[in-house]
């Protein structure tokens, strides 16, 4: 059946397919090496040859008929788009949708209208959904920490607040670019009001915990990946995206503690975490919860998404307590991402939806920020090297985990 589609097919339907998975993969938060493999792997089932090349805000694919003379049919398109988010749901249907068309069980022309259908406008619910999940990641991490009650209230109000911001700036593009500067000034300030005119905060963690959805510690370790598997423009552009993103998360915190200081409210703050222990793992529950949400996974692999965050810290922090914490962040990155092999092997679906979530709580997103903002705060260099030192660390650890895990049990999906 997939010879019978690809004599129906032409040249240039064939192209505009791989380049519509090719733009979907990267929109749905792919990483380059990942999506170029897919990429190749699918034009070379659909009687094609491509050089595909993918940076964090575009794609360069270079096709040509190999049963052409050499030069008679080359064709090359760019593509510019947007950094990517995290889509589980859309990233594993149009990884179904490519197998379905290479396969012969899609024509091209059904491919491009199945992967259209995932286009439709989300509804109500589903914003509202994820509004609440902004709250309750926030409230969770804070449990995670073991923060007081108010400082997890707190959190999660502050997060909620954060999710309603972020479907009113996504209505207005211009304001796009301030958005995460923006978002900060507002968690920064209310955290402050509490902690003025309610009770003392541990306050710069309160402000790391509601922060949490944008912190940029998965695009992070997505860029030392990318660096490590010699995609090098790709990863030192990831990272500089990382390195803006939480620039742009302390500056607005520091306006908001300025601004604070100008109307004379300088608020108590407290280093506190009396939380007992089943504290923490009941909040592990909603967390994973929460990012199975905000990750756009289907409800039939909420399952999947939640077990592999919940694994992934439990993981981390046992071996972490018996041979310290880059051992225990190894292990529990090798372990996700070979489990995430072995799912995409057994399961014939994205070992994203196991690695991803899995290593998330592992990232070093709320580490750069907490050392950042400490740095500017007080203005001590020791502090900002001493920081540096643990996100290099959990990098480190991170990245051997991946590339080891892949090495345990390789994948028959890129994705």
């Amino acid at each position: 059946m997939a010879d019978d589609m690809l004599t129906t097919a032409t040249y240039a339907q064939r192209i505009a397919f791989v380049c519509e998975i090719a733009g979907r993969l990267h929109s749905y938060g792919t990483t380059a090496q990942r999506l170029e493999g897919t990429v190749v792997g699918l034009s070379q089932r659909l009687g094609l040859d491509c050089e595909p090349w993918s940076n964090p805000t575009g794609l360069i694919l270079s096709f040509s008929d190999p049963s052409r003379p050499l030069g008679a049919s080359d064709s090359t398109r760019v593509i510019r788009l947007a950094p990517g988010e995290t889509d589980l749901h859309k990233l594993s249907e149009a990884d179904r949708i490519a197998d379905a068309v290479s396969s012969g069980e899609m024509s091209i022309a059904q491919g491009h209208t199945a992967l259209r259908a995932l286009d439709r406008k989300p509804s109500w619910r589903w914003r509202a959904m994820q509004i609440f999940a902004s709250g309750l990641a926030a409230a969770a991490v804070a449990g995670l920490w073991r923060l007081p009650w108010l400082d997890m209230a707190t959190a999660g109000l502050i997060g909620v607040i954060i999710g309603v911001l972020g479907e009113l700036i996504a209505r207005r593009p211009k304001m796009k670019e301030a958005s995460d500067a923006i978002s900060a000034l507002v968690a920064g300030f209310v955290a402050i009001l509490v902690a003025n005119f309610i009770a003392p905060l541990n306050l710069n963690t309160v402000i790391i915990a509601s922060l949490i959805v944008l912190l940029p510690g998965m695009a992070l370790t997505n860029a030392v990946n990318e660096l490590t598997s010699q995609h090098l423009v790709s990863g030192v552009a990831r990272f500089a995206g990382a390195m803006a993103t939480v620039l742009k998360l302390t500056v607005g915190s520091m306006i908001a503690v300025t601004l604070a200081q100008l109307v004379g409210l300088y608020p108590d703050v407290r280093a506190s975490r009396p939380q007992p222990e089943w504290v923490e793992w009941v909040s592990m529950v909603f967390a994973a919860y929460a990012f199975a949400v905000l990750f756009k996974a289907h409800k039939r692999d909420y399952f999947w998404v939640m077990a592999a965050a919940i694994a992934g810290y439990s993981i981390s922090r046992y071996a972490g307590q018996t041979w310290g914490s880059p051992v225990g962040i190894f292990l529990s990155a090798l372990t996700l991402t070979a489990a995430g092999n072995a799912f995409a092997r057994w399961a014939n679906r994205p070992g994203a939806l196991i690695r991803v979530p899995g290593i998330l709580m592992l990232v070093p997103g709320s580490t750069s920020l907490r050392g950042l903002l400490t740095l500017v705060q007080q203005q001590d260099v020791g502090v900002g090297q001493s920081a540096l030192l643990a996100v290099t660390n959990v990098v480190m650890a991170l990245v051997a985990g991946l590339l080891f895990g892949n090495l345990l049990i390789s994948s028959r999906k890129n994705l």
